[in-house]
This record gives structure tokens, sequence and C-alpha cells, in this order.
């Protein structure tokens, strides 16, 4: 096989990035949310702490999205006809990305919303 170039190589990964999100509903809402949450990080000024576990929170999520996309891409291209261990490959990575989905919805939630309700009470 032959060695590509570094600069290659982060060509080869943003046009995968790119794919998931142009090829999935879910990223898309991932991209929005995790949008969402950096405008309200900013409004709130929350800590470089509460920042790390953010970026990590989203960066977690959507390399999870990435790779659920793959095992899709994947199994389709090996298995083109209905198969049940397809089906049940596809099914566990896309429930991978929901408990992290969740977990991710529950960090935001603790980091994000004792500031927000400070700052909506009167």
């Amino acid at each position: 096989m032959k060695t590509r170039s570094l600069w290659h190589s982060f060509e080869c990964a943003f046009a995968g990035l790119i794919a998931v999100v142009r090829g999935g509903r879910n990223a898309k809402i991932h991209v929005g949310v995790a949008l969402a949450v950096i405008v309200v990080g900013c409004c709130l000024r929350i800590s470089r702490t509460d920042w790390a576990i953010l970026v990590l929170t989203i960066g977690a999520v959507f390399s999870a999205e990435a790779a659920n996309t793959a095992i899709e891409s994947v199994v389709d291209l090996v298995s083109p006809e209905h198969h049940d261990l397809a089906r049940r490959a596809k099914d566990c990575a896309a429930g991978a990305v929901f408990v992290l989905a969740v977990a991710a919805v529950v960090v935001g939630l603790m980091i994000l919303g004792p500031p927000l309700a400070a700052a909506i009470r009167p």
C-alpha cells in the first residue's frame, strides 16, 4: 500500500466528516444541537472545565455518529440483501450512538442547566 502525505490523510478525514453530515439526518441534528450548546455556553460564559467537558462530549457523539455511518456503509456493501445479522449490526451501532447522545444531553443539562436557570430567573 502506498504511503500518502499527512495532508492527504486530513483531506480524507474531512471528506468523511462531510459525507457523514450530508448523508445523515441524525448527524445534521447532532451538528445543530452542538451549535446551540456552543452558543448557550458562550452566552453563559461557562468555565474552561465546563467547555472541556462539552467539547469532549460533542466530539464523542459526532465520532460515534461517524462510526455508525461507516458501519452502516460496510454492512450495506457486504450484505445488500436483507439479513438478520446485518440488521443487528446496524441496530447495535445506532444504539451505541443513542446511548451516547442521551448521556450527552444529561451532561449538557448538568453543565448548562443551573446557569441557564439562574439567568432566566427574575
